[in-house]
């Protein structure tokens, strides 16, 4: 019965002689559809543009100015997120910033000549803060950034559709802080992260090509056979941001803190598929196994990476600062990741994605000068170790070691308002990647290449004290 009906969908699209030739195919790779279904899934979270992995180091204009350090600087309200130790220095009663990220990203891929590129939208990381002075050494606040996340897109019909097509994540991080200085020297800080996001990705489920393979045809050689989009967010889930500082001297200041990982979980996402024509939906829908994805939810889980970051500052004059500071990220939190589909889909299944990250640092170099009492210029310097290992380097993920060159200035037009600009150029140095997997016709292949990529960020901020 099966394949009567199949032939009967056959004969109207391309006629009873290649209905029997599509349908010994598609019999053929019913098994193979099923494992195509979850590759869709294998790359769930993972995003890269401005850096490496999925976070976004964003979180101030100012310090985005002088390559975004900040655990042994007094940043008022803006130390909630660097060093929750630093919030107790605050001198005014209230500190209020916020500000925003334009980032312009472009990865490419390069093979035999021929390179494909993102066509990616401008993501735009945000940040809000809030210190209240209780009195001389306790001060409280509140803070709201996006720390992870970012998009990608490559493109519906580009070499690699049956890897990746786009993703778009977003973070969100509301931190309630608190912060004491023990002495005049000596100050703690502690901050309750709470976090949530979304996430939507699309990827083909059968690779262009498979339609000609199956007897439709050379007009079909470039068809996305059918493609799925994956939509979910995350539930609330909760981490802390801690911190020390210590003034060595009057001009010598030593900072540390501490991010840790949370683990951010998707309980019921849901998929829709997105099909090349009508007669083909009805091709592959006849197929008694097709996992019909926008019929159940999944589940899934990824960790955001602790962070321990290590810093000193030596203001060398009243007018010059400087600081560097080095940022260890725990990317091997993310062994694996771990999907579980539905009973609604094909009986449910469940998927474990070997992801096999390692950890990594960044290093960064900053300065600030006071060019007159109500103008700062800052430059800075960083470099992003990549934690993606060489023989599982899907484009999912181009991800790469990368060097931030950075520059800004804030501008007081009154004592109390403070105008920031920062610019950031972030540029990948170019390697080579290769991923094994399971094509669409059940052939084992290699996706192979050399990789780029390249970011430019300026950000806007804006700070009122009183």
């Amino acid at each position: 019965m099966f394949f009567i009906q199949l032939s009967l969908r056959c004969f109207i699209v391309v006629g009873i002689k290649r209905s029997i030739s599509i349908a010994i195919h598609l019999f053929r790779h019913i098994v193979m559809i099923k494992r195509i279904s979850t590759w869709v899934f294998a790359s769930l979270f993972v995003v890269n543009v401005a850096a490496e992995g999925y976070q976004v180091n964003l979180q101030s204009t100012r310090q985005s100015g002088m390559g975004h350090l900040g655990a042994s600087l007094k940043l008022g309200a803006e130390s909630m997120h660097f060093n929750p130790a630093g919030l107790s220095f605050m001198e005014p009663t209230i500190d209020l910033s916020a500000g925003f990220t334009s980032v312009f990203a472009e990865a490419a891929y390069e093979k035999s000549g021929v390179k494909d590129r993102t066509n990616n939208t401008v993501s735009l990381p945000f940040y809000m803060y809030a210190g209240f002075k209780i009195y001389d050494g306790l001060v409280a606040g509140v803070s709201v950034n996006t720390p992870y996340g970012s998009s990608l897109n490559w493109g519906k019909n580009w070499r690699g559709a049956d890897l990746i097509q786009d993703i778009a994540l977003q973070s969100f991080n509301i931190q309630p802080t608190v912060s004491y200085r023990l002495t005049d020297r000596l100050s703690v800080g502690a901050g309750l992260m709470i976090m949530f996001g979304n996430v939507e990705l699309s990827r083909a489920m059968m690779p262009a090509g498979t339609l000609t393979a199956m007897g439709l045809g050379d007009e079909y050689k470039d068809v996305i056979p059918v493609s799925a989009t994956l939509s979910g967010k995350s539930g609330v889930r909760l981490g802390y941001n801690i911190g020390m500082m210590f003034d060595v001297t009057d001009r010598l200041t030593l900072g540390t803190s501490f991010r840790s990982c949370v683990r951010m979980k998707v309980k019921e996402g849901t998929a829709a598929l997105d099909y090349a024509s009508d007669a083909i939906q009805g091709l592959i829908q006849a197929i008694p196994t097709f996992p019909q994805l926008d019929k159940g939810s999944f589940t899934a889980e990824m960790p955001l990476p602790a962070n321990l970051n290590v810093g000193i500052s030596y203001q060398l004059n009243d007018r010059l600062l400087l600081a560097a500071e080095w940022q260890a990220i725990f990317w091997k939190a993310y062994d694996e990741l771990d999907i579980q589909f539905s009973e609604t889909v094909l009986g449910g299944y469940n998927l474990n994605a070997i992801k096999n990250y390692k950890n990594t640092s960044i290093f960064r170099l900053g300065g600030e000068y006071a060019l007159t009492k109500r103008f700062d210029l800052r430059l800075g310097v960083y470099y992003d170790q990549s934690p993606i290992r060489r023989h599982i380097y899907n484009p999912e993920t181009p991800g790469m070691d990368k060097i931030g060159i950075t520059t800004g200035f804030s501008f007081r037009p009154v004592s109390s308002l403070s105008v920031d600009f920062a610019f950031t150029y972030i540029q990948g140095l170019g390697r080579d990647g290769s991923y094994d997997y399971e094509n669409g016709l059940k052939q084992q292949k290699n996706f192979s290449g050399y990789y780029t990529s390249v970011a430019y960020a300026p950000s806007l901020g804006l700070s009122y004290r009183f």
